[in-house]
């Protein structure tokens, strides 16, 4: 067993790799959660992640960010969503990247607006009317 994979089973991420959607929706979910709420801000118990962490190194930062939000249009893509949806999720990730890149007000921004929570919205919405029998219901 490879040594990433041996981390991700260790941390109950089974990361799967096939094409069906059951697949690409663990797999964007797993990106929403990392870069979402990988960890809670001790005292104000708010959950942040990777996207508002790396939007406070200016330019580089927002741009890696911005990368990595694209990961999960290019996942929608593979479900066959609409250009429109796909056209939707790109400028909630453009909005996080303009806006975030601003000094001191985009790293508040970041913590906000939340656009790689908003495209896994729209793609569970996708899979529930497109794809039912890759629901998964969640408890």
């Amino acid at each position: 067993m490879a040594t990433g994979q041996a981390s991700a089973r260790r941390m109950d991420m089974d990361l799967p790799l096939g094409s069906d959607p059951v697949s690409i929706s663990r797999r964007v979910e797993m990106m929403e959660r990392v870069l979402e709420g990988a960890f809670t801000l001790p005292g104000i118990r708010r959950k942040v992640g990777l996207d508002a962490v790396m939007g406070l190194v200016p330019v580089a930062g927002d741009v890696v960010s911005a990368l990595l939000g694209m990961y999960i249009v290019w996942e929608g893509r593979n479900l066959g969503m609409s250009k429109w949806q796909l056209a939707r999720m790109s400028a909630n990730v453009g909005i996080d990247a303009l806006l975030g890149a601003i000094p001191v007000a985009g790293d508040l921004f970041d913590f906000v607006f939340r656009s790689n929570s908003r495209n896994l919205k729209l793609i569970r919405k996708h899979i529930a009317k497109n794809h039912p029998h890759a629901q998964v219901i969640e408890g």
